[in-house]
Order: structure tokens, then C-alpha cells, then sequence
């Protein structure tokens, strides 16, 4: 893109942001002097010594989204920088990943104020800021790991004093930034080439299937890990072929032995000796209840008179009572002495 001739101006910078849900990233509009050569493909935490404005739209301290504004005069080298975020001297906090729409950012730079608005409403603004006439516009981005897909569809520079001048070809069709192996995203010095809206919207439902895809391959891995156990505990809790051989040798012999039993009862009448018991025991039954009744009468035939007993028993305590009386008289007519 050709440097900016106008001192006074107003650009309008819209773009989506679509990834997953815990993707990342930034986006830089930048407006510098030799951007090409002193910025390239960097990003803010990247670039060295850049001289010019630089506007980073990210997700900044965990906020969901933040657009910052930052400025350098050419003597800062952001790259070996201690704290680049502790440099910016404008921010606004705007969800913008995942909206489904494109935001809307609008710069205005005049000789007595420079301000940045997002979706028409004011995001920063100051007067101390004097960025020069001869600066170039240029687009980078960077993704880590888990990227977001930045999609570019118009910027638009307007003079104050001239009128819309368009920049860097069609403008209503989106830009695709496609990586590098660095993940950085070009370009600085001109915007990249577009492409349909089609195709962009296509790409994002591909990485969207392919994650899906990923996650149901897992899912079935797991499922087929815990298959192979459960059948390896199975198998341990069965019996082995030796012990099932085993048991069905000694069923069998249980078999033929109640068969052989089975044979033996059925060739014999017993019903013989079974009434030849009864008769037995119904003979035994009869002699000991004769001899049990014999053993009786003797004993209560032979067994002393309780009467006897009783007598004697009375005639002994009278005896006992008659001496003791006896003993107490003759006790009492005796003389008693006095000493």
C-alpha cells in the first residue's frame, strides 16, 4: 500500500474472530513509517524498533477481549522489552471472538485529537498523540497453539479533506491471513490477497468437523480400552480346560453310580425284609415294656414303709426335748457359789 499523504484522516477496519473455545491470538492494524522493512510479519510482542501507531486487538489479561493502542518513536525495542502490555497508552475491554458477525473499528486522527471507536462506540481517545503524515497501513496477526481464524473484510482510509480513497484493491470480500510455520501472519506492508466468503466459512466447519471427528475417535479408543479389560477379567474368572474336563470326569461317575444303584434296586424285592423288620421291632417293642413293668412292682414291693420312718423321726426329737428339760431343772436346784 502507498504511504498516506493526509494529515488528517479516518480509516474503518472490519474483521471476525472464530475458534474454539479456549483459542488465541492477536491482531495488529498498524500505521507506521518503513513498516515493510522494520515490521514485516511481527506481531507486538515481536517487533523490534518500529516507529509509528500500532492497534492490537487480543485477549489481554483473561478479559474475553481488549483493544489496545500503542506508540513508539523508533527508540523502543519492543522485542527485548520487560512488560510490551505496560506500554500501551489506550485500551478498551470488547468481546470479540466468536460473535458470528463482523466488528466494526474506526480510527480518526486529526490535529487535535486521535480516537478509536469499536461497533460506533468510543473505546479511547487523547490529544497527545501526533502521528505523521508518509506512514504506510499494514496487517499482521499471530496465533499460538490453539488459533483463532482472523478474517479481514474492509479497511477503508477517508480524508477529511478529499473524501473515501479506497486501499489495497476490492473491499467488501474478506482477507484469509494464512500461517507461516512461525505462526506469524502476513503482511505489513500490503494486505494479502482475498478470497470468497464461501471458502473462509467452509475452512471453519472443516477444523470444526475434524475436532468433532477427533473427539468420537478418542471416545471410541477409550471404549475399546476398557472392552480389552473387562474381557481380560472375564477370561481370568473362567475356568480352564483341565478343571472343566476335570468336572465333567466326576459327574459322570456320579451318573454311573446311581445308575448301577438305580439297576440294583429295581432286580430285588425287598418287601420281605421290610415286614420282617416290622415284626421285629413290634416284638422287640412288647418284651421290654413286660420287663419294664416287671422291674416296677418289684421295686415298690420291695421299698421300706415312709409311716416307720416318720415315727421314728418324732419319737427322737421328743427324746431330745424331754432331756433337755431334765438338764435345765437339775442346773436350777444347784447350789451357787459366791466368790
Amino acid at each position: 500500500m502507498s504511504p498516506v499523504s493526509e494529515a488528517e484522516w479516518t480509516a474503518e477496519f472490519q474483521f471476525r474472530a472464530s475458534g474454539q473455545e479456549r483459542g488465541g491470538g492477536n491482531l495488529q492494524l498498524w500505521y507506521t513509517k518503513d513498516g515493510q522493512s522494520r515490521v514485516g510479519t511481527s506481531s507486538i510482542y515481536t517487533v523490534g524498533q518500529f516507529d509509528g501507531f500500532a492497534l492490537v486487538v487480543d485477549t489481554h489479561g483473561g478479559r474475553g477481549g481488549t483493544i489496545r493502542g500503542f506508540l513508539n518513536d523508533g527508540t523502543t525495542d519492543y522485542k527485548s522489552h520487560g512488560s510490551v502490555d505496560s506500554l500501551a497508552f489506550g485500551h478498551c475491554d470488547y468481546s470479540y471472538r466468536n460473535l458470528g458477525r463482523p466488528s466494526v473499528v474506526r480510527l480518526k486522527y486529526t490535529n487535535s485529537i486521535f480516537e478509536v471507536t469499536v461497533d460506533d462506540r468510543p473505546c479511547f481517545a487523547t490529544t497527545k498523540v501526533a502521528l505523521p503524515a508518509g506512514n504506510t497501513f499494514g496487517i499482521t496477526a499471530a496465533t499460538p497453539e490453539n488459533p483463532d481464524s482472523f478474517e479481514v473484510f474492509k479497511f477503508v482510509l477517508q480524508s477529511l479533506d478529499s473524501g473515501a480513497r479506497p486501499v489495497g484493491g476490492t473491499q467488501q470480500q474478506p482477507i484469509f491471513e494464512r500461517s507461516t510455520n512461525d505462526g506469524q501472519i502476513n503482511n505489513a506492508g500490503a494486505l494479502p490477497r482475498s478470497i470468497t466468503q464461501e471458502f473462509v466459512d467452509l475452512g471453519a466447519r472443516i477444523q470444526l468437523i475434524n475436532q468433532a471427528s477427533n473427539n468420537v475417535i478418542r471416545e471410541l479408543t477409550n471404549q475399546g480400552a476398557k472392552s480389552d479389560n473387562r474381557h481380560g477379567e472375564l477370561l481370568q474368572k473362567l475356568a480352564t480346560r483341565d478343571q472343566v474336563s476335570a468336572l465333567d470326569a466326576r459327574l459322570q461317575r456320579m451318573e454311573q453310580m446311581l445308575q448301577a444303584i438305580q439297576r440294583d434296586l429295581e432286580g430285588k424285592d425287598y418287601k420281605d425284609k421290610f415286614n420282617q423288620l416290622q415284626e421285629a421291632l413290634a416284638s422287640s417293642h412288647l418284651s421290654l415294656s413286660e420287663s419294664l413293668h416287671g422291674t416296677y412292682n418289684v421295686i415298690t414291693s420291695s421299698s421300706p414303709r415312709m409311716g416307720f420312718f416318720i415315727t421314728l423321726i418324732i419319737v427322737f426329737q421328743l427324746l431330745l426335748a424331754g432331756s433337755y428339760i431334765v438338764y435345765k431343772r437339775r442346773r436350777a436346784n444347784m447350789p451357787k457359789k459366791f466368790l
